[in-house]
């Protein structure tokens, strides 16, 4: 008993430890990932809003001001933005965190929305505020806003692949189980929505996990969607699903 204590203790520490089982999702603010270059500390402002730490510089992907008080945050290293619509691109939020020169990576709509970044088409990549940054599909296939006009087109939105130390970390964006996630490679820790109508089912999320066999993986902007499904459909996958308030 004693021995498992400490192993225990180790994984927390590690921040590797595994998911509560409980049916509510976990109040942890934060999370830390242990990397080759230092801590990466996740923090889950909520929704598709997320903040990572590391190595002194703080990077946003989709602030949403519905989500938290930005005004109390620190300022931006670095943003990315994933696509235009407003729980995603907020500018009041963003204008909070962002100085003039804080560099934005985004899409090109929000670009001609808010006048200023670095649009990184799907399958670009390039280094921002000393950051490794990949930009990769996201769209729909099955869920329409009207029959043939998918909520998210092809060719449009971005996920992000992120590079911290040796770690390695996929926001997906507004998506669904796409094939182009047959491609990714090496991912520690990814981010999949399961908003519906919007994005994925907890049994498409699952396909897309089983896809690139990420170690962790967190459900987001999930809506009403209950993640405890997604816990469920991956138990036996070796993939250490993580629930935690990111409705």
């Amino acid at each position: 008993m004693v021995a498992e204590l400490i192993a225990l203790s180790c994984l927390l520490a590690l921040g590797l430890a595994a998911p509560a089982k409980a049916s509510a999702a976990s109040p942890a603010a934060s999370d830390v990932i242990e990397t080759s270059g230092g801590p990466l500390r996740i923090h889950f402002i909520g929704h598709a809003s997320l903040r990572f730490e590391y190595d002194g510089k703080n990077i946003y992907v989709d602030p949403f001001g519905k989500m938290g008080d930005y005004a109390s945050m620190p300022p931006a290293d670095l943003v990315l933005l994933t696509h235009e619509h407003f729980d995603h691109l907020d500018a009041e939020a963003l204008a909070r965190i962002a100085g003039p020169d804080t560099p934005l990576v985004l899409i090109g709509a929000c670009l001609r929305a808010l006048g200023r970044g670095m649009v990184l088409e799907n399958g670009q990549t390039a280094t921002v505020a000393g950051v490794p940054v990949e930009a990769v599909p996201a769209y729909n296939i099955v869920h329409m806003r009207t029959p043939g006009v998918p909520y998210h087109p092809k060719g449009l939105g971005n996920g992000y692949v992120l590079t911290f130390g040796d770690v390695r970390v996929y926001v997906a964006g507004d998506t669904e189980n796409i094939p182009e996630m047959a491609n990714l490679k090496h991912i520690d820790v990814a981010f999949l929505p399961m908003n519906l109508p919007y994005t994925m089912t907890p049994e498409m999320a699952a396909d897309a996990a089983r896809m690139f066999g990420p170690k962790i993986l967190y459900p987001y902007h999930y809506g009403e969607t209950d993640p405890q499904q997604l816990v469920a459909l991956l138990k036996d996958s070796g993939i250490e699903v993580r629930v935690r308030e990111l409705r």
